[in-house]
């Protein structure tokens, strides 16, 4: 492979679960620099994450606990990835590590 060529898409897994276009209001907190919670909401959710906006950049790897603004759902997460978004911060993707309660969309496998 040359130098500066990606690597080819078909090559990428596919998610495991597809992104459900979902508003789910949150608090996130344990930004290592900004000490806070932040109140934000979900863009997308999936069993097992979610893509969240903030007003803070996080790195890959960051570790925050996610909890839904009813409290019915907290967890520990690790940050998937940062993206900046024009006029409104960063997209944050979430994994979730330590999930507890009730999540807005269930795990197929759990069932």
């Amino acid at each position: 492979m040359r130098f500066g060529m990606g690597v080819p898409k078909d090559t990428v897994a596919p998610r495991r679960e597809p992104r459900i276009p979902m508003e789910v209001g949150v608090h996130i907190t344990g930004h290592p620099i900004l000490p806070g919670t932040e109140t934000t909401f979900t863009e997308n959710v999936s069993p097992r994450g979610a893509r969240v906006l903030s007003v803070r950049r996080w790195k890959t790897d960051d570790r925050l606990t996610l909890t839904t603004l009813t409290g019915s759902f907290r967890s520990l997460a690790r940050v998937a990835y940062c993206q900046m978004v024009p006029d409104s911060g960063y997209a944050v993707g979430l994994e979730f590590i330590e999930p507890n309660g009730k999540w807005v969309v269930a795990d197929a496998s759990a069932l």
